[in-house]
């Protein structure tokens, strides 16, 4: 069975401190704890489709473009 559904992608800033100097850094991640790379952010957007087929174990995640609907 095949279940769908549209998300967005949470942002995300993340602080770490190596010896003594603080970085900052920032990401993305859908339902599910999966991550996405800035890059894929940058070229699709926050929007995204995440299909679960329970049958066969399978995630796909689609990416929504810019004024397309479902």
């Amino acid at each position: 069975m095949k279940n769908g559904r549209i998300i967005e992608a949470k942002k995300f800033i993340g602080k770490k401190v190596v010896k003594g100097k603080l970085y900052e850094y920032e990401y993305y991640t859908l339902p599910l704890n999966l991550y996405l790379s800035k890059y894929m952010v940058r070229l699709h957007g926050t929007r995204y489709v995440i299909n679960v087929d329970e049958d066969k174990g399978i995630i796909t995640i689609s990416a929504i473009k810019e004024g397309e609907q479902k």
